[in-house]
């Protein structure tokens, strides 16, 4: 798949104003009784004297933010940018962080022991700006017209009530912290970015959401440099403004300032949650999709159908002349997928089919796995469908075996795992296990769905910055196609993001349990175990279309063909990955 980057538009002049907290009300701005004025990120480091300082003990800490709180008026808003020096751009040559995938993406990626206080903190790295600045889009127009489009894309913007995109208040705050953390390294000139842009072509609301994303950049610098005071100080001016119940960026910066503070509680030793409490309450409140606001987030929400019904016109395209059809699902949720296979199949006149078997296999909520039971029997009994499902419960994936499964010499076997391969990526002794099994039953078709994310980064600063992109997507779609009071949406958000952006973030090691990685690392997995990867069919590509269209938000959505494969995202947004597979 090629991606075309979708950059904010160049301007031809960069204007030097400063960054700085513009428009709040005066009341959200009064931290310990004491009301601040708006202050710049600059002034911020200035009165900390932390520009270049050495890491602190957690006593000199206590001691600076003591002395911070003491500070008058004047000691916050005397110092600032130097803006009257600019400098012409200078090529920089960065080496790609994209790498050709190895098995090694499939361990868990512990980090190195920290440095020692007695080094000086890290600017953001070389690789974490590029990463920043040229995130990957998925664009259906050339770099050419990329080009023509961002020259006149300012004066657009001023021109008309459209709301800038919220990938673009992304980029926008992207660039603003690339020019700041450059000025910060040579105190002297202004980088100027090759996308760079002014804030005053923004309104007063987009602005602040620009510099909202600013000050959440900027603490996670201060967090991946164990500069955890200041790093405190720049996560408390983004929850003044943050909110689990605002705009899109309110929203998202709210979960990722909460998630960068958990890091900081993890580093210092004050963090008390027990993680595999936390890993079984997520999986149990959101794994199964079987709750009241997971089945409305499938009915507004386009991904998952898009998913499952260009899946489901694969598998039976690859069964039409079976006549006993079995169905191993590892993340069988709700089963709503199979509401469509079920009536596909009892509307096949020309070659009616003697049984459908679905087996569900999981480790979690076997309860659930019997709701699901009832409903599709339910569903196959009123359309005159033979139909019947098995359990396979195992307490460990490691521990699941061929005979686990009650297959017949005369069943044509296809396998379905949506979502559940990156639940493994943590294990990979299950998840070669799975794969050893599954190529021993000798399915005829493997239908794989994953998120089409890279996650798994030893680099927390990279990690953040993917992290920041990928559900930036998620919460501007909940915007256009749910209400901000939505009961559904607060408990996807809190619930489902909210945990998922925490543990990605937050985490290290074995505690974090939430890890993606995107096809192409997929495609190396797979092909140690001899599969190779099917076509999507024009049939399953027109299933995938004619959903989007049945869906008010449904342009916003893009369909990219990656490979064989399918690759859906939101306003350029990668989300998931569709791709089919057999074994040779």
């Amino acid at each position: 798949m090629t991606n075309v980057s979708i950059s904010n538009d160049s301007f031809s002049d960069f204007q030097d104003d400063q960054f700085h907290l513009k428009g709040y009300e005066r009341s959200e701005l009064v931290v310990n009784g004491i009301e601040e004025d708006c202050v710049d990120i600059d002034s911020l480091y200035s009165i900390c004297g932390l520009n270049n300082e050495e890491n602190t003990s957690d006593e000199q800490v206590r001691s600076n933010l003591l002395e911070d709180q003491q500070q008058s008026l004047s000691d916050w808003t005397q110092n600032h940018f130097p803006t009257n020096t600019v400098m012409p751009l200078q090529p920089v040559q960065i080496q790609s962080t994209i790498e050709a995938p190895k098995n090694d993406d499939f361990r868990p990626q512990v980090p190195e022991p920290g440095n020692s206080s007695n080094e000086k903190p890290k600017p953001f790295s070389l690789a974490s700006l590029e990463l920043l600045s040229n995130y990957g889009r998925l664009s259906k127009k050339s770099s050419e017209e990329n080009l023509s489009t961002n020259a006149l894309s300012c004066e657009a913007r001023l021109g008309n009530s459209h709301k800038l995109p919220m990938e673009e208040i992304l980029r926008a705050a992207g660039e603003r912290y690339i020019q700041y953390s450059t000025q910060r390294l040579d105190g002297l000139s202004m980088f100027i970015h090759p996308y760079g842009s002014a804030l005053s072509g923004l309104c007063m609301e987009e602005t602040r959401d620009v510099e909202l994303v600013h000050l959440l950049l900027a603490a996670a610098e201060e967090v991946n440099n164990q500069q955890f005071h200041l790093a405190s100080k720049l996560i408390s001016r983004c929850m003044w403004v943050a909110s689990d119940s605002g705009n899109p960026v309110q929203r998202l910066s709210f979960y990722f300032a909460k998630a960068l503070e958990e890091r900081i509680d993890r580093s210092t030793g004050r963090y008390t949650c027990t993680d595999e409490d936390r890993h079984l309450k997520y999986i149990k409140t959101m794994s199964l999709g079987t709750n009241f606001a997971f089945l409305t987030c499938h009915q507004l929400i386009p991904f998952s159908q898009v998913m499952q019904f260009a899946g489901v016109q694969t598998i039976v395209e690859n069964v039409r002349s079976a006549k006993k059809i079995h169905l191993i699902d590892f993340n069988i949720r709700s089963g709503i997928q199979w509401i469509v296979l079920i009536q596909a199949l009892a509307e096949k006149g020309y070659s009616p089919i003697e049984l459908l078997k679905i087996t569900a296999v999981g480790s979690t909520e076997k309860e659930n796995f019997e709701v699901t039971s009832n409903t599709l029997h339910s569903f196959a009994k009123s359309l005159g469908l033979s139909f019947s499902f098995d359990i396979v419960f195992v307490s460990d994936m490691k521990n699941f075996k061929k005979e686990s499964v009650n297959i017949k010499t005369d069943e044509t076997v296809a396998v379905y795992c949506n979502s559940i391969l990156r639940t493994m990526l943590l294990r990979p002794d299950c998840l070669d296990n799975l794969m050893k099994v599954v190529r021993s039953i000798g399915p005829i078709i493997i239908v794989v769905g994953e998120v089409e994310a890279n996650h798994n980064s030893p680099s927390f600063l990279n990690r953040f910055i993917e992290t920041l992109y990928f559900y930036s997507a998620f919460f501007d779609c909940f915007e256009d196609c749910m209400d901000r009071g939505s009961p559904c949406r607060t408990t996807i958000e809190g619930v489902y993001f909210g945990e998922g952006i925490r543990n990605i973030v937050a985490a290290e090691g074995e505690d974090r349990f939430t890890r993606n990685v995107k096809l192409k690392v997929w495609r190396a997995f797979f092909a140690r175990f001899g599969m190779v990867e099917e076509e999507l069919s024009e049939s399953a590509w027109y299933q995938a279309h004619l959903i989007l269209k049945q869906f008010a938000q449904g342009s916003s959505c893009d369909l990219q063909k990656d490979g064989k494969g399918l690759i859906i995202g939101w306003k350029g947004t990668p989300i998931h990955s569709l791709s089919i597979w057999k074994f040779l």
